[in-house]
């Protein structure tokens, strides 16, 4: 007869269970998954993908008009505190950041002409290293190429004829087009309207997000609903992506600005040629995680090798940059960003293949932002936020 004192439970197939002894912790953690909810979410990832990729010609220019204001807004400010209206504030930057880009490459337009011009003379001294290096080796392959040259006299004293085509085939000779020089500056003046036309709708978007100022903002809190709290969700998600964009592009500005600066003058203490536009090279690429330094790097390093003629110096060059660029990205980056900025380095790498995937050089140098904005939603919205703590450090 069963214990009244206990108390039973009916489960599935007529089985009892007493629910006063101690139960034993299950071995496995079953999860109910909707099948219907994950397809569709899956769906709608890939939905997102292809847009964002079909329509990279719009959503390319406008993110980085983006991160232009959000750059310049700061200073926007700024001037607007003086009395000075958003619309000219913002002219006056654009313009003077346009004039100075364009002095800088302009002044050092001749030093990078230098540069080019000693890419031909570096290719013949890689080719006489190669050489060198190959002859040093038994001359395995000085042998064959005897052996062959041997093989092609010998048949061409035999005089073995040409062969010819059978009777009722006509031969037909491929020739290769001469060089249309009115289609080549053609297609170079297309290139350079084209990133002209580019560059203006950026600068345009640029412009008119920084007069705009905080209509966008208000907007967005407002269209949320009556609800106070969805009002003070969307307010704190908006600040959140304010302060990470912000604080990630002063970062980069200020760190890239400083590898270039090093980077200069630790070449020229070497003695590397057009160690300037090196020291450029490295301020640029280092505004992309991880592949920009292993692009500068290698590129010094074969320069150095090419200059010096000897494997030390190319070793020398090479951890220079390493040297600089690891010392930037993991302690003065992972310093000036906080805890609260940082992520996971795989992520941040998967983000940059991703994007680069995507968007090319654009998606490169994208990844980041995109991410941190990504990241910055999911701190603030209940149910992402496992995927924000996935997403950080």
């Amino acid at each position: 007869m069963k214990n009244k004192s206990a108390r039973w439970a009916q489960v599935t197939r007529g089985k009892w269970v007493d629910l006063s002894e101690p139960q034993l912790a299950p071995s496995e953690l079953h999860i109910p998954v909707n099948v219907g909810s994950v397809s569709l979410a899956v769906l709608a990832v890939l939905a997102v993908i292809f847009a964002l990729y079909w329509a990279k010609a719009v959503f390319i220019p406008l993110m980085l008009g983006v991160m232009i204001s959000y750059a310049l807004s700061p200073l926007v400010n700024l001037l607007q505190t003086w009395h000075i209206p958003r619309a000219i504030g913002a002219a006056l930057l654009l313009l003077a950041s346009v004039g100075g880009t364009g002095y800088a490459a302009y002044s050092l337009g001749d030093e990078a002409g230098n540069l080019i011009e000693t890419l031909p003379e570096a290719a013949h001294k890689l080719r006489v290293a190669v050489l060198k290096e190959w002859h040093a080796s038994e001359g395995t392959m000085e042998k064959m190429q005897q052996a062959a040259t041997q093989i092609e006299q010998a048949a061409s004293e035999a005089g073995t004829p040409a062969p010819t085509a059978p009777r009722g085939v006509t031969r037909v000779q491929i020739e290769k087009p001469q060089l249309d020089i009115k289609e080549y500056l053609w297609m170079g003046t297309k290139g350079a309207i084209g990133f002209a036309g580019q560059l203006g709708v950026v600068l345009f978007l640029a412009y008119f997000i920084m007069v705009s100022g905080n209509t966008f903002r208000r907007k967005l809190v407002k269209i949320t609903g009556p609800s106070l709290s969805n009002k003070k969700v969307t307010l704190r998600v908006l600040d959140e992506i304010n302060g990470q964009i912000q604080r990630y592009l002063l970062v980069q500005i200020m760190t890239s600005i400083l590898v270039g600066v090093v980077t200069w003058l630790a070449f020229v203490w070497v003695g590397l040629e057009h160690a300037a536009i090196w020291g450029i090279a490295a301020a640029v690429f280092n505004t992309i995680p991880y592949l920009g330094p292993v692009i500068v790097t290698g590129g010094t390093s074969l320069v150095a090798f090419l200059q010096f003629g000897t494997l030390s110096m190319a070793l020398l060059v090479a951890g220079i940059s390493l040297l600089i660029t690891s010392l930037e990205g993991y302690l003065l980056t992972p310093w000036l960003t906080g805890r609260a900025s940082q992520m996971s380095p795989l992520v941040v790498f998967i983000s940059v293949l991703f994007w680069g995937w995507l968007w090319d050089v654009w998606g490169l140098l994208l990844g980041m932002p995109i991410i941190l904005i990504i990241k910055a939603i999911c701190d603030r919205v209940e149910d992402l936020k496992p995927l924000g703590e996935l997403l950080g450090d």
